[in-house]
């Protein structure tokens, strides 16, 4: 029977949020990570806060993304776990309020089968400030996960969630094992394994 593990990308796999990575290009840094730090607490609604924060990366060259997003530090044991996890029969994916851009290049050095994530609008090499893709909302995780597990024919018995933020709770919802890794309080309440220590493959004695 195949297995399924659903990945968060920010925060989770990479030591931590896009976002803020490309808002310290224009100086935005502090705004951001501000108006990051309320949505992943639940305090702010995901699309009003994703939409809000990606205005203000207009301006931005999609070279200097691209950049930033093949530069970003991945979270120790990050290949090591997602290679275990293969071999023990797990199609690994990753779901992502993030970009494309950081999510598709890291799929090939950490070696997940899919990225499901959000796409940086640009036109003429430079960001609009407008967004879309696949995450745009709350409840996006949790409605992608339950398309995949149909699609892969696999139950939520066999399903393994890894998640830091509010916006993993969606997902939280069809998996057995729901991992909280570094995760904020409000995630912490729904997980039945919880993992602070910032190693991922701390969650391979967990499961």
């Amino acid at each position: 029977m195949d297995k399924l593990c659903v990945f968060d990308f920010d925060s989770t796999l990479m030591d931590g949020e896009t976002i803020d990575f490309l808002a310290k290009e224009l100086g935005l840094e502090e705004k951001v990570s501000a108006i990051t730090a309320k949505a992943m607490a639940g305090e702010l609604d995901f699309f009003e806060s994703l939409t809000t924060r990606v205005a203000l990366l207009k301006g931005l060259e999609t070279k200097k993304v691209d950049e930033i997003c093949h530069n970003l530090p991945f979270i120790t044991g990050a290949k090591e776990t997602i290679a275990e996890l293969k071999k023990r029969g797990y199609v690994v994916i990753v779901f992502s309020g993030g970009f494309r851009n950081a999510t598709g290049y890291a799929k090939d050095i950490l070696g997940y089968d899919a990225d499901f994530s959000n796409i940086l609008h640009a036109k003429e090499g430079v960001l609009t400030g407008l967004v879309g893709g696949d995450m745009m909302f709350d409840f996006s995780k949790g409605d992608m996960l339950q398309r995949v597990q149909t699609l892969l024919n696999i139950n939520k018995e066999h399903t393994l969630v890894v998640g830091d933020g509010a916006n993993d709770r969606s997902m939280f919802k069809h998996a057995d094992k729901k991992v909280a890794f570094c995760a904020k309080e409000i995630l912490k309440k729904e997980a039945n394994i919880i993992i602070d220590k910032k190693d991922l493959r701390e969650i391979l004695k967990e499961i």
